[in-house]
């Protein structure tokens, strides 16, 4: 007996919608039980049918990201996986902190993406390779045991919220900061703390705890 794996897409543009349902419906090992075009019918979805997946699109209407937040609040048992054509380090950490077990880039083949969905049911993760390689690097690059030790307090609070999944404008308004003056922090810290990206920054922060738990009151 085949096991059927159910999977909700996501994606606002009819005719790739389209392309995506026929692309998953020809293995006998998919079934796509429904389909949305914004973040509140994909949603909605996953709640009526409890797909063992759903295949979000980042930029559809609503927020593909605020999505899978909410997906994976209510339908804990649903795998959230991303597909984007977005390689923004600041939507992978989002992606991340979102619940997300997989993030896509959507120039993948369909043989693949099959390949990506069926895995992502067994348990495992996925990353794009592009994005991947830099994970990598910051997680096996040697670091003193407290990277963050020379940060003043406020880069702290930057660390924390960039680990939180929040953009440079999310953190200035939280911080009562400008946009611009929160980039200056970024490229001090980034410096100082001896990373080349964002997502490696929110990596080393969640390993050494400064990631805000659910519920944790930020600074404003």
């Amino acid at each position: 007996m085949v096991l059927v794996i159910r999977i909700l897409v996501a994606d606002d543009h009819p005719l790739f919608l389209d392309g995506l349902v026929a692309t998953l419906n020809a293995d006998e090992e998919l079934d796509v039980v429904a389909t949305a075009g914004d973040a509140l019918a994909a949603v909605r979805a996953a709640s009526d049918h409890a797909p063992d997946i759903a295949l979000l699109d980042v930029a559809m209407p609503g927020g593909g990201l605020d999505a899978a937040r909410r997906i994976t609040e209510a339908v804990p048992g649903t795998r959230v996986v991303m597909l984007t054509s977005s390689e923004s380090e600041d939507d992978l950490v989002a992606a991340m902190q979102a619940g997300a077990k997989g993030y896509v880039l959507k120039g993948v083949a369909g043989r693949e993406l099959r390949s990506i969905l069926k895995s992502v049911h067994r348990g495992e993760t996925y990353v794009a390779p592009s994005l991947a390689f830099g994970m990598i690097r910051g997680l096996t690059r040697q670091r003193p045991a407290d990277p963050f030790s020379e940060l003043t307090a406020r880069e702290r609070e930057v660390v924390e919220l960039v680990a939180g999944g929040l953009s440079n404008a999310e953190i200035g308004g939280r911080l009562g900061l400008a946009e611009k003056t929160v980039k200056h922090y970024m490229t001090a810290i980034l410096a100082k703390v001896d990373v080349g990206s964002r997502v490696e920054l929110a990596l080393m922060a969640y390993k050494a705890g400064l990631a805000p738990t659910a519920g944790e009151p930020r600074s404003e």
